[in-house]
């Protein structure tokens, strides 16, 4: 049976909220940037209309619809130093396709610590 010094922990930063009154028409950062390397995210849209995402902050890279969600479990299976990573440093913008009139977008981060 594997020990606990071969196994990796997943630990999860601090959630990271924009309200849908800061949300414009030009891309505005979701909190800060990410403090490790993630290996899972989780993003909710829990405004009322559809929105546009980056992680770049100049490029389109998806939207969510209302009341929409993305999760993605980028390496959860392998260990710290293995697979893909979304980068330390690494923020997550949004912004309008319509005009969100209530709600708030959510980016919650997990990483592997060892």
């Amino acid at each position: 049976m594997a020990g606990p010094s071969l196994c990796t922990r997943m630990v999860f930063e601090p959630q990271r909220e924009l309200a849908f009154g800061d949300v414009e028409g030009t891309y505005v950062a979701v909190g800060t940037p990410l403090n490790n390397a993630i290996r899972q995210f989780f993003i909710q849209n829990l405004t009322d209309v559809t929105l546009q995402f980056s992680f770049d902050g100049i490029n389109d890279h998806f939207p969510l619809p209302s009341s929409g969600f993305f999760l993605d479990d980028i390496c959860s299976n392998t260990s710290v130093s293995q697979g893909f990573f979304i980068a330390k440093g690494t923020t997550l913008y949004v912004k309008e396709i319509g005009t969100p009139s209530s709600g708030s977008v959510y980016f919650s981060v997990a990483y592997g610590k060892e």
